[in-house]
């Protein structure tokens, strides 16, 4: 997920440089979307592990 968040990140920054505007004020609100979500789900799997102290399983 946090690669998606880069990916469109990068694009905004390309898309500014060469001036497409509506290209880039897009791809930088789905960068931030994105990381809002990230942070999110970071901070829910934050708490259930402090609260079950119980590890994730390993692929």
């Amino acid at each position: 997920m946090l690669s998606w968040v880069v990916t469109f990140l990068i694009l905004a920054l390309i898309a500014g440089f060469l001036g497409f505007g509506g290209v880039a004020s897009a791809s930088l609100g789905i960068a931030k979307l994105f990381f809002a979500v990230f942070i999110v789900l970071f901070l829910v799997t934050l708490v259930a592990h402090l609260l079950t102290g119980r590890r994730p399983p390993m692929p």
